[in-house]
Parts: C-alpha cells; sequence; structure tokens
C-alpha cells in the first residue's frame, strides 16, 4: 500500500530510531571501566529518561525560556550525579558523559529502512534533540536523512502543535503530506491532531525487558509496521 499525498516522512529518534537504553549503558559501561568510575548505567539511562518530559514542561509551559535539549539533560544529570556516585566527576568528565546522547546506536532495521525509503520520499528528523546532537548522532551511526529538524528549528517541543505543522510550512506543503514516523502513539496523536499523516512501528524493548507501553497501536494509524523496514515495504520501498 501506498500514501500518493504523503511527499515527507519526518522520525521521532529517541527509542524509534535510536536504542537511547542500551546505548548509554553499553557507552558509559565502557567509559566507566575505563576510568574507573562504576555504576548502574542502566538505572541511569532509567533515571535521566525520566526526567526528559518534566524537563521540557518547564519550557513548554513559559516557567522557563528556551533551552536546547543538550543543556536540559546536562540539568538533569547533575542532580542525578550524587545518587549514582557520579559526583566527582570533573566538568569534562561530565560533559562527555552528557553527551552520551551524541552517540546512541540505530535500532538493526532502522538504517537500512532508511535508505530505502529515501529512495522514494524526502526523510528527515523530528525530534525533540538540538540540532547539533542530531547531527552528530546520524553523522556516527551513518542515518541517511535529508535534512534535520528539531524542536530547536520551531523552539516548541513536541507534541507542541507547532513543531509538526512547522515541517509542513518549511517544506510548502498542505499538512498531510508529511507522515509522523513514531514508536510512540502519543507523538502520533498530536501529529494527527495537526493534521499529519501518521505511521506507528513498535520498539516493544526500548525501556527494557519489562515494557508496558507502547506495544500496541492505539489507534488506527495510516500504517501500523513491525519496524523501519516493514514501513518502507508498506510505504512502497
Amino acid at each position: 500500500m501506498t500514501h500518493p499525498a504523503v511527499k515527507v516522512l519526518v522520525f521521532d529518534v529517541f527509542g524509534s530510531v535510536v536504542d537511547w537504553r542500551g546505548s548509554i549503558a553499553r557507552d558509559l559501561g565502557a567509559w566507566g571501566d575505563a576510568h574507573g568510575s562504576r555504576t548502574d548505567w542502566l538505572a541511569l539511562a532509567d533515571a535521566w529518561r525520566a526526567r526528559y518530559q518534566p524537563q521540557m514542561q518547564r519550557v513548554r509551559s513559559g516557567e522557563i525560556g528556551w533551552r536546547r535539549l543538550d543543556d536540559l539533560h546536562l540539568e538533569s544529570l547533575r542532580e542525578l550525579a550524587p545518587a549514582f556516585g557520579l559526583d566527582a566527576l570533573d566538568e569534562a568528565q561530565l560533559l562527555h558523559v552528557n553527551r552520551v546522547w551524541h552517540r546512541l546506536d540505530p535500532w538493526p532495521d532502522a538504517v537500512p529502512g532508511l535508505k530505502r525509503l529515501k529512495a522514494r520520499y524526502l526523510i528527515g528528523t523530528l525530534s525533540n534533540g538540538n540540532v547539533a546532537l542530531l547531527v552528530n548522532m546520524a553523522k556516527r551511526a551513518a542515518l541517511p536523512w535529508d535534512v534535520v529538524l528539531s524542536a530547536e528549528t520551531f523552539r516548541h517541543y513536541k507534541p507542541q502543535r507547532e513543531a509538526y505543522l512547522g515541517v509542513a510550512e518549511l517544506f510548502d506543503l498542505a499538512a498531510h503530506e508529511v507522515m509522523m514516523c513514531a514508536a510512540h502513539n502519543s507523538d502520533l496523536e498530536a501529529a494527527r491532531a495537526a493534521g499529519l499523516a501518521t505511521a506507528f512501528f513498535i520498539r516493544p524493548r526500548e525501556h527494557g525487558p519489562a515494557q508496558t507501553t507502547d506495544l500496541v497501536a492505539v489507534q488506527a494509524w495510516d500504517v501500523i509496521a513491525r519496524d523501519i523496514e516493514d514501513l518502507a515495504t508498506q510505504m512502497g520501498c
């Protein structure tokens, strides 16, 4: 099945395209072993991610002015460091740990699936990650984006409507000519409310083996796929 009206596909990145939880544990586990800094890196990843939405909500609500996700991540890391035995890290080490979000690994189907989609559609990111983070990640992981768009581009964090409609405006398209692709039902709910087409695929281990969220599509999204390879097949690629 193809969707002839769709011209651009934009992807959520954290969890949908890259494995943030496993990547953080692998990267910082190896770094910690080399630098004598040991902790429960999976627990740190979970605690860090748990602060993701509350930190962005401070920006959305107007409690604080615009801040890049890198800065919000660093603030959260400073707050979490004592509980994880990381309060002895110097500033350079703390910044290296914070930039682990630039070094996340893609899920196995991501790069081949994106390459197939790229042959037929314009593909890009629509992530709450800031531009430098997303570009560094793409360069390292060979993610074949045509364009990198971010909440930073629009100064609105998803799920604010402006982030989704900003993509259509940049490409001079109607909202329904843009498809939001994600492993998170809430992202797609906001995209659909803004008029975008929607594609859901499942990442059943994003939060580890005990994951209970986003295991099924909660609405009849325009495409429901197993992964990005299957999405490419369903989109005629």
